[in-house]
């Protein structure tokens, strides 16, 4: 287990690297003079050339990069062009907060995708069936922003019982939780479904009822044990697409997320900012993928196994 565990962190490297160089570049050549930026129209030509020796912008390309893989490699993600304050002190508050909100949206689906997938697959074929169906269908066809803003209309602004947005109290999480929480059941829910429906038509299964094993130990014990490395799958990339795909959700409830941080930073052009929220979000989506890997190895030891023979 601990050369698998090795073997998947040597793995993540280069897609590390991947990922500094892409969050690198897409600024790098973005049209437009960052300095110009922070110093506004009045300043000299004389200061501003001080201060793109003090940042390192008349380096070379590839010196500019190896300066700030440095940093990140100290954790230092540089400093805001218009706050003038370090990156992190921006980012990790704004990371947490997108782990409050991502954790509890993808919590809200376990409990609701799941059940719902294996009730459905119990019923199949059935009316149950074709209703917990159809409404998963409706919860993964919905934008996400348009849930956002019936959920405000409904919860917000008819019944007066949730605020809008904001996270000034502890009530706020609650909407934009829902509406993560949505559309991700519902994914849950289909795929839950369709591993449960394969597994069901299989020898053990009726050899586990043969035996006058109950239904609940059938399908929990059994029938739910052995799908699950295609469920854990789509909960992991779910979790991940949430860390970084919680944009919109974020923006029209003003939820202080890393991924609203970002957008205000794209279009006032703060470089770091942007660059240090590329790199911290593809860091976590690395690490998800890696804990999902090493929870198939758990739940299926022939994972492992298979991976130590290719090498």
């Amino acid at each position: 287990m601990t050369e698998f565990v090795i073997w998947r962190l040597l793995q993540i490297v280069p897609v590390l690297l991947g990922i500094t160089l892409v969050a690198f570049l897409a600024f790098y050549y973005t049209p437009g003079d960052p300095v110009s930026l922070m110093l506004g129209e009045v300043a000299t030509e004389d200061v501003a050339e001080r201060i793109r020796t003090r940042l390192g912008l008349d380096q070379p390309a590839y010196m500019q990069y190896l300066l700030f893989l440095g940093g990140l490699l100290q954790g230092d993600l540089g400093t805001s062009y218009l706050s003038r304050l370090p990156v992190t002190t921006t980012l990790l508050p704004a990371l947490k907060a997108t782990f409050q909100l991502t954790g509890a949206a993808l919590l809200l689906a376990i409990v609701i995708g799941v059940p719902i997938g294996i009730i459905a697959a119990i019923r199949r074929a059935r009316f149950l069936d074709y209703f917990l169906m159809s409404v998963s269908i409706a919860g993964i066809s919905a934008p996400v922003f348009w849930i956002g803003m019936l959920l405000i209309y409904v919860f917000a602004l008819q019944l007066r019982i949730l605020p809008t947005g904001g996270s000034e109290s502890p009530e706020s999480i609650i909407l934009p939780m829902l509406t993560l929480g949505i559309f991700v059941s519902a994914t849950l829910a289909r795929m839950t479904r369709s591993c449960m429906l394969e597994v069901l038509g299989q020898d053990y299964i009726r050899t586990a009822r043969a035996k006058g094993l109950s239904e609940t130990t059938v399908y929990v014990k059994h029938a739910l044990r052995n799908a699950s490395i295609p469920i854990v799958t789509t909960i992991g990339l779910q979790f991940g697409n949430l860390m970084g795909g919680s944009i919109l959700t974020e923006t029209v409830f003003a939820w202080p997320g890393i991924g609203r941080v970002v957008v205000q930073a794209i279009f006032q052009r703060d470089a770091p900012t942007v660059q240090g929220g590329i790199v911290i979000i593809g860091i976590m989506f690395s690490l998800i993928n890696l804990a999902v890997d090493l929870l198939y190895a758990k739940l299926d030891p022939a994972v492992r196994y298979a991976a130590d023979d290719e090498d």
